[in-house]
């Protein structure tokens, strides 16, 4: 499995200092992650492409954005605009997985697809070859600070093997409720990039809150 990579979400950030918070996090972390939430797929609002193409003028993370939205294939286009690095849509927004898929290869960016805990790996069997990312929830999705659903590691257990047994390359990304003990969960059972908001931007040093958890999950072999 390639090296684990931590997602800072900037759900869990200061919105009154954005940028702030950013840069206390930006020399550890490896991606920034943006939840788009409507207040209709999730019952929440947060960022517009706006706010993400003003911070990404600013930082030189990559961004990953996760389209928390009704109708995904509206927000292509503006978050490619706003200089996104990876769009993921949730697979319960889309009866056409396969020209969302075409449509942001097309703005020359990686693709990932999300599933809510509930939903299962089998609606991802058509289209796991297409796909540079899949994000498993491990929380309803909509606010951040969740606990951790344990239910979902033997998904996370079973995407891996598929995998492995298909010979595909994709990355296993986690989100929700992802602290220094559910780390070592998630990436035991084969997860490759953790999404994790509050267990940093809620401590007061963001930055060594990522070295630590990055500490831990090296030393999980030791």
């Amino acid at each position: 499995m390639d090296k684990v990579k931590i997602a800072s979400s900037v759900l869990a950030a200061d919105f009154g200092c954005l940028y702030e918070e950013i840069r206390k996090v930006e020399k550890e972390a490896d991606l920034l992650h943006f939840d788009i939430m409507d207040g209709h797929f999730v019952p929440n609002i947060t960022f517009g492409p706006e706010v993400v193409a003003s911070l990404r003028e600013k930082t030189s993370l990559p961004v990953e954005v996760h389209l928390m939205v009704d109708n995904p294939q509206q927000w292509i286009e503006p978050f490619a605009q706003a200089g996104s690095d990876t769009v993921i849509f949730h697979l319960e927004t889309s009866f056409h997985a396969y020209r969302l898929i075409t449509s942001i290869k097309e703005k020359g960016i990686k693709v990932g697809v999300a599933l809510n805990p509930s939903t299962s790996l089998e609606n991802l069997k058509y289209i796991l070859s297409q796909l540079d990312m899949v994000l498993l929830m491990t929380v309803n999705p909509g606010f951040g600070g969740q606990t951790f659903l344990s239910e979902c590691l033997p998904k996370i257990r079973d995407l891996r093997q598929i995998c492995r047994e298909r010979e595909l390359f994709f990355d296993i990304e986690v989100d929700g409720g992802i602290n220094q003990q559910t780390a070592l969960e998630a990436v035991e059972a084969g997860a490759n990039i953790l999404v994790v908001g509050t267990a940093i931007f809620g401590m007061v040093n963001p930055q060594k809150a990522v070295r630590k958890l990055k500490e831990i999950i090296l030393k999980r072999k030791e």
